[in-house]
This record gives C-alpha cells, sequence and structure tokens, in this order.
C-alpha cells in the first residue's frame, strides 16, 4: 500500500485547523477545528468525509483543552474513531503551515532539529504567528517522530521578487542588520490561485500574467509573471498594502512618530492600533465587509467612506501591478472578501475599461463555489473568481517533497 495521505496543520495562537487529504486523487478525507485552547470553554469541531464516521457528520465537543499537545491528541482520537488515525501506515507526512519563513527558507522544507531552531529564530519577524506554528511541529513531531513533518512558508512563494523590490530604501547596513525587507504573506494562496487562474483560462501557467486579490480580514495583492511572484502589497509584516479588515495597510511612516512624540503613545499602543484597531474597524467600527457594504446601502456615512477607501487602495494596486506586468492576462479575486462580496469586485473594476477591464454585471453577481470567469466576452483581460485552497497547496507541496 502506497501512502499518500497528508494531514495538514495550521496551528495558531490558540486555535489548530486540521484537514486530512488523500493526494492520489486531492480527496478532502477529514476536516475540523480546535479554538480557544487554554480556556475552559475550548472547542473541537471534526468533520468526516469519507468512511463510515461521515454518515454522522460534524462531531462538536465542548471542554478544556489545556495546551497544543492535548489539542492534537483529542484531534488524533477523532481521526482514529473514523479509521483515518495518526498510526495509519497510508499517512505519508505531516504538512505545516508557518507564516514567516524569512530569506532561508524559500521553498518547502523537512523539518529537522535544525530547520526547527531556524525557525525559532525567526520569530522575531512574526511574533504572533511562528511561535504558535513551532508549537505545534513540536507536538506533531512528538506524537509520530517517525513520519516526516514539512513546513510550508507563507512568504516562499514571495521569495522571487527581484532585490529592488525586496529591498526598502534604508541604509543597506541597518537592512541587513536586522533582516528588514519585504516578505510578503498568504503565498500559498497566491501560488495557487495563480496557477489555478491559468488553468481556468487554458494556458499553461508560464504564458500567464496575473494579479492576484487576495481579500479576508487581512489582504493581499501579488502580480504574477508566468507563475513566478514579481512584486506583494505585504512587506516586513502583513501590515502593509491594501486597507484590511483591522490593519491600516499603506501608511506615512511619520505617522507613527507623530503618535509617539504628539500622542504619547507607547511601541506597542501604536502595534495594537495599526494592527488591531484601525482598516475598516477603525474607519467605522466594523471589519466584517457584510455589514459595512449593509451599513453603506442604508447610509451610514461612516461605512460608506470606509468602503470607498477599500475599494480606492484596490483600484491603486491593480493599476500599479498592471504596470509592473506590462501585460495583465487575468485579475483574479479570491478568499472570503474575494470570493463573496460582489459589490468589491464591481466597484474595484469600475472605471477600469482602459486598462483591458470589464464586467459581466449579471455573472459577477451570481453566486458559485467554482472557478469562474466575470468579464465580458471582448474584454482585454480576464477577470475571475478562483476560491482559494491553502490547505490543498500545502499538502500538495508536502507530498511532493516527500515523495520525490
Amino acid at each position: 500500500m502506497t501512502a499518500s495521505r497528508v494531514l495538514v496543520l495550521n496551528s495558531g495562537s490558540s486555535s489548530v485547523k486540521y484537514q486530512l487529504l488523500d493526494m492520489a486523487d486531492s480527496r478532502r478525507l477529514a476536516v475540523g477545528l480546535v479554538e480557544r485552547i487554554g480556556e475552559e470553554t475550548s472547542r473541537l469541531v471534526h468533520e468526516p468525509l469519507t468512511g463510515p464516521g461521515a454518515a454522522g457528520g460534524k462531531r462538536e465537543r465542548v471542554g478544556a483543552i489545556g495546551d497544543h499537545e492535548a489539542a492534537l491528541r483529542a484531534v488524533a482520537k477523532e481521526l482514529d474513531a473514523d479509521g483515518l488515525g495518526l498510526d495509519s501506515p497510508e499517512l505519508a507526512a505531516v504538512g505545516h503551515r508557518v507564516v514567516h519563513g524569512g530569506t532561508r527558507f524559500t521553498r518547502p522544507t523537512v523539518i529537522d532539529d535544525e530547520v526547527l531552531a531556524e525557525i525559532r529564530s525567526l520569530i522575531p519577524l512574526a511574533p504572533l504567528h511562528n511561535p504558535a506554528n513551532v508549537t505545534g511541529i513540536e507536538v506533531a513531531r512528538s506524537l509520530r517522530a517517525d513520519l516526516p513533518q514539512v513546513a510550508v512558508f507563507d512568504t516562499a512563494f514571495h521569495s522571487t521578487m527581484p532585490e529592488y523590490v525586496a529591498r526598502y530604501a534604508i541604509d543597506a547596513a541597518t537592512a541587513d542588520k536586522y533582516s528588514i525587507r519585504r516578505y510578503g504573506f498568504h503565498g500559498t494562496s497566491h501560488a495557487y490561485v495563480s496557477r489555478a487562474t491559468a488553468e481556468l483560462l487554458g494556458r499553461p501557467v508560464e504564458d500567464v500574467n496575473v494579479i492576484v486579490l487576495h481579500l479576508g480580514n487581512g489582504a493581499s495583492a501579488s502580480a504574477v509573471r508566468g507563475g513566478v511572484c514579481v512584486e506583494t502589497s505585504m512587506g516586513l509584516t502583513p501590515l502593509e498594502g491594501l486597507v484590511m479588515g483591522t490593519r491600516s495597510g499603506d501608511l506615512d511612516p511619520a505617522v507613527i512618530f507623530h503618535l509617539a512624540r504628539v500622542g504619547g503613545l507607547s511601541v506597542d499602543e501604536i502595534d495594537s492600533l495599526l494592527n488591531k484597531k484601525s482598516g475598516l474597524l477603525g474607519m467605522c467600527g466594523d471589519n466584517d465587509m457584510r455589514e459595512v457594504l449593509r451599513r453603506a446601502g442604508e447610509g451610514d456615512e461612516a461605512a460608506a467612506t470606509a468602503f470607498a477607501a477599500y475599494v480606492h487602495r484596490l483600484k491603486k494596486y491593480i493599476g500599479a501591478y498592471s504596470a509592473v506586468l506590462g501585460r495583465v492576462d487575468a485579475v483574479a479575486f479570491t478568499a472570503g472578501v474575494g470570493e463573496n462580496a460582489h459589490q468589491v469586485r464591481e466597484a474595484a473594476v469600475d472605471g477600469l475599461a482602459e486598462l483591458g477591464l470589464a464586467l459581466d454585471l449579471e455573472a459577477n453577481a451570481a453566486r458559485s463555489s467554482e472557478p469562474r470567469l466575470i468579464s465580458t466576452e471582448y474584454a482585454r483581460v480576464a477577470v475571475a473568481v478562483v476560491p482559494t485552497d491553502e490547505e490543498l497547496e500545502i499538502a500538495a507541496q508536502t507530498y511532493a517533497l516527500v515523495t520525490q
């Protein structure tokens, strides 16, 4: 029996998202989530998608789950109940989402002690994410020490950006000393969607130039030339770029100095303001695009202004990346907002006919979970909605590495 299953783990500070996939046919076998780890009200939701357990649908349990080890042991128990346990000989590897790979990790990497130590050393670049990623790796290794564990990095897809794009225009010695450069994030999504867009167009990925707009609570844009990222909107951290749910995106750095000198805010207070209390939330009090659209539709001025700012920034990046690529074959919308908010897509493309973009409004408004074109027949640039699948991308990269 050939081992073809991959368990994908996305470990957050108080949560673990997981999927078990069979890469023989890219089929999901089970999905689930453990949240509020460390609290009395921890919650595990598990859904088997194959085998005898699938008939019962989702299973949910609420109760204290003390730490990530307890969480992963609980996940293993649920999988085992469905005949999909971690001890299965069909399990080929565990793929871990790791947010920051710095300049060291530019491709999927089998994890050993040295690699784990290097991921730990990158914690200062991603203090909210890499510690949880490390914990998930450590626990998974303790549960199956014999099994290949693979790190797939959010930053890796963007490591192909030219040096003049990745560099900030600051003192080079200072930048090198503190690893200050543009890394980019959401890389697994941008990789998957750019490739899926080429497939939707029926063309080789090497021949297609795509602007990918990953629009969720966190949002980023990328310019992808022939399957290779040449520019992305996020930078040293996920704060740079588009207006997001709670993040400001692009900002005059002097705002930070002003808040410190005039407002008397501490570094931590400014960090919290820009990352957690800005964006749509800061402008109108809601970071859920559905609420922003509802309120704007009812004449709420703050919500309308927030929506206009969100769309204006999108247009700027579409225009800028059109210039970077020179020739654009497609603009692809993805992630929660990009896939579901037809008003955002319509507003972002409106007025860009000179760049070759024109929407079929009826196709744009129609809901579907399938990849699809929403541009008019005569549009020079295709506009697509491509549901992202970061877990499948992580599983595919993991499986390809361990079966080489």
